[in-house]
């Protein structure tokens, strides 16, 4: 067993770490002690913090009963002064009086700030789950109002639009339906307008080349040969024999490079950069399904690989910024990347009279996820309400499905530790809301997603009984773990006498 004067001298050191992570903080407030300059000085210290690698300390700590910090996001500078005082009586020193400024926050203030800035965000909590539930609307929502009335019922708290879809018109009924829905239920939810963003997108496909591709699609093997053009023409450039189709947005051309990968319609289908002009991109496919996969129009693109400087609020945005400041209480920024960006959200939502509305950083590629920390500190230096969504769909075929779990871990360390709720998104009971039957593991990943402060539901026909059967699943769980901490309640097995021989 360690002993605990060794423990005190480690621990002084990045004690020493989170001082200097702090002090570095230039504060938004005046005297910089607003709520907001706390958030920011504990995730800088609990960057400093993560920098080191603490294992070889947890263990001792843990053997002389006391926390491991294994959480202490919200908390950083109080969690490790906590462990040092209670080693200090270990070690029967005199309580030493450590220099530098008190904690940014406590455990109490800590708790507090995060579900303030939750309710304001996403609303009050509905009784017995602290977790919302979110869901996408269908096209038909638009004209179905009994429909958004029984999501309303089922559970829904939060209506999500995603404004890659349908029209002004269409959206603008969604929201009135759910308005006429909060009349008839009592029940209130929050409107959610997602921005398109630059989403890279297959468009037209070609009618020459010697692939299959009838029906409207494209029959892709591993080892065939795809040509993405700005144009189907087959005097375009690359080879004209080849399948092409063509990308939606012209920065692809100048931002990929021979060796980049790319993948297709979230991730079924991939291949690898062979050669690039300001025309065409070839590739060979490396990734799809034995007998093939088809590729469509209006497909998604992921270039991981690439750094796209895409305007987010360029024209494929306006309608959709114009319609989230008439209608909406939150904003989605998809595709963000840069903390310029979200500043530059800041000031269109205020010119436009909106210094209510709340912002989520959808989290969905590689660079997002690079540049966190930033983009968090952008979104807690304006007083709007703002959250983060980890849209676990993209941003697996960015990151590779096997870093998924480890980087939707680090997204929730890094949101506890600036106090933002977090949004977990992405076939949440997708095949439950498909087709009435849900899977054994997305039943467990639903139930690992209480974790986060909202969970999102797509659209699909068994919608209602998705929502009723999550909001049961959540209410079960909220007994057994809030955040990342696990609770004790009693144990249903723990009457085990009855069952001994």
């Amino acid at each position: 067993m360690a002993h605990p004067a060794d423990l005190i001298e480690s621990l002084e050191d990045t004690r020493e770490r989170l001082l200097e992570a702090a002090e570095g903080w230039r504060p938004w407030s005046d005297a910089g002690t607003s709520d907001r300059d706390a958030s920011a000085r504990n995730l800088l210290q609990y960057l400093a913090l993560r920098r080191q690698d603490l294992r070889e300390l947890q263990d001792p700590l843990v053997e002389l009963g006391l926390s491991s910090l294994g959480r202490c996001e919200g908390h950083v500078q109080a969690s490790v002064d906590a462990v040092l005082t209670a080693l200090d009586a270990l070690a029967n020193h005199q309580s030493a009086t450590r220099n530098g400024p008190p904690p940014p926050i406590d455990f109490a203030a800590s708790r507090r700030l995060l579900t303030l800035r939750t309710d304001a965000l996403l609303g009050p909590a509905p009784g017995g789950r602290p977790t919302r539930i979110m869901v996408t609307m269908p096209s038909d929502a638009a004209r179905d109002a009994a429909a958004v009335r029984d999501m309303l019922h089922a559970g829904m708290n939060c209506m999500r639009i995603n404004c890659a879809h349908d029209t002004p018109s269409e959206w603008r009924a969604m929201v009135e339906n759910l308005r006429a829905a909060e009349h008839d239920t009592r029940r209130r939810a929050r409107a959610v307008v997602d921005l398109p963003g630059p989403k890279l997108r297959t468009g037209a496909l070609a009618r020459e080349g010697g692939s299959d591709h009838s029906g409207g699609y494209l029959r892709l093997r591993i080892g065939d040969r795809l040509v993405l053009a700005r144009e189907t023409n087959a005097d375009a450039s690359g080879e004209p024999s080849l399948p092409r189709i063509t990308c939606s947005i012209e920065e692809a051309f100048t931002a990929t490079r021979p060796g980049h990968h790319v993948w297709f319609d979230d991730g079924k289908l991939g291949g690898v950069v062979e050669s690039v002009d300001p025309n065409a991109i070839e590739l060979r496919i490396t990734s799809a399904k034995p007998s093939g996969s088809k590729l469509r129009a209006g497909k998604g693109i992921n270039l991981p690989d690439a750094s796209l400087d895409i305007d987010l609020l360029g024209a494929h945005s306006h309608d959709a910024l114009e319609f989230a400041a008439d209608c909406a209480d939150i904003v989605g920024l998809s595709f963000v990347s840069r903390a310029r960006e979200v500043e530059r959200v800041h000031r269109q939502l205020d010119q436009r009279g909106r210094p209510d509305i709340g912002i989520v950083l959808k989290i969905e590629t590689r660079r997002a996820f690079a540049h966190l920390p930033g983009l968090l500190l952008a979104a807690l230096s304006g007083e709007r309400p703002a959250g983060v969504m980890i849209a676990r769909g993209d941003l697996a075929v960015e990151c590779g499905y096997e870093r998924l779990a480890e980087v939707q871990e680090e997204i929730l360390w890094l949101c506890q530790a600036a106090h933002l709720p977090v949004i977990w998104a992405t076939q949440v009971l997708d095949q439950l809301a498909r087709t009435g039957r849900p899977s054994r593991a997305e039943i467990t990943d639903a139930a690992m997603a209480v974790r986060a402060e909202c969970v999102m539901l797509n659209k699909g026909p068994r919608i209602v009984e998705a929502i009723a059967v999550l909001d049961d699943i959540l209410r079960r769980m909220e007994k057994h773990q809030r955040k990342k901490r696990p609770l004790l309640p009693r144990l249903s097995v723990s009457d085990y006498e009855h069952a001994l021989p």
